[in-house]
């Protein structure tokens, strides 16, 4: 009990005696622990948005301007028997022209420059298996009355890459905060051990355990990476309050919601990230200054 005491004590007490260096280090670390746990929502989302989306895929199937009615009949025919088809239907050009105004009613002058006359007619297909997009693509090209086969799969494939690509640059950010963190560490733990040598010495002599000695310094970086972790988990909390729910609102209805629920399980994850990264490099920075 005793010990367990002195050590608690000794911990608080060496986060009070480098208060700006401790601040500095739980700052970097928050943040750090932050741009992890956006990038882990965005990489959790992306992939809820592919199982969702890539299930609901359709294909297009433009026709020409001067298609038949006999041609339309004939792929119309040949949709309905194809083995690979779940579903489809035919869009007109008026039916067309009413989903571009719903599309891109909040652009007034991009609606009114387009005419009906304008958009084509197409059939729209859904596929019992979405992966087998190329096999559609191969058996109607170059039908009569077919003027291109677009793949809104291929679309989808851009938006998804640009997420990515926003998933990656937060797990870089976090990554090179991640360093800066792991740097505050290790000369906190190493001012610490400093201002305390000649006490740790004198605990050598008198037979203490190399543990007994290391545990201020070590749970002194495991206490700031878990305040880290909260400062980090509200930060992700205002997110989805502020922007998720908020500002970005609109945009966010093409998305999939963000739960809650993965939103808190972020903060297990990142504070027991943070502990584990700042006790590992504690004891690691006390293995090679304190040679005990």
């Amino acid at each position: 009990m005793q010990r367990a005491k002195y050590v608690l004590t000794e911990v608080l007490v060496g986060l009070w005696r480098n208060v700006s260096m401790t601040i500095a280090m739980i700052i970097t670390m928050g943040v750090s622990l932050f741009m992890l746990g956006a990038a882990t929502l965005t990489y959790l989302q992306v992939n809820d948005m592919k199982d969702f989306y890539y299930d609901k895929v359709q294909i297009s199937i433009y026709l020409k301007k001067d298609v038949t009615d006999a041609q339309k009949a004939n792929l119309d025919s040949a949709l309905s028997d194809d083995p690979l088809v779940k579903d489809h239907f035919y869009e007109s050009r008026e039916t067309a022209y009413e989903r571009f105004k719903e599309q891109f009613r909040d652009a007034p002058d991009l609606v009114n420059s387009v005419k009906p006359d304008s958009m084509p007619e197409s059939f729209r297909i859904s596929l019992k298996d979405p992966e087998r997009v190329a096999e559609i693509d191969k058996k109607y090209h170059g039908v009569e009355g077919i003027d291109q086969i677009v793949d809104q799969k291929d679309l989808l494939g851009k938006v998804f890459s640009i997420l990515g690509s926003a998933q990656t640059t937060a797990l870089i950010a976090a990554l090179v905060m991640a360093v800066a963190a792991l740097l505050l560490v290790l000369n906190q733990i190493q001012v610490a051990a400093y201002s305390k040598r000649r006490e740790v010495a004198v605990m050598k002599l008198v037979g203490a355990s190399n543990w007994f000695i290391q545990a201020p310094f070590v749970l002194e970086a495991v206490a700031a990476a878990l305040i880290g972790s909260v400062l980090a988990f509200l930060l992700l909390v205002a997110g989805k309050i502020v922007l998720i729910d908020g500002s970005l609102k609109d945009l966010t209805q093409y998305l999939t919601p963000l739960s809650w629920t993965k939103v808190i399980l972020m903060f297990p994850l990142m504070a027991a990230v943070g502990s584990a990264v700042s006790a590992i490099t504690g004891w690691i920075t006390l293995r090679f200054y304190l040679r005990v």
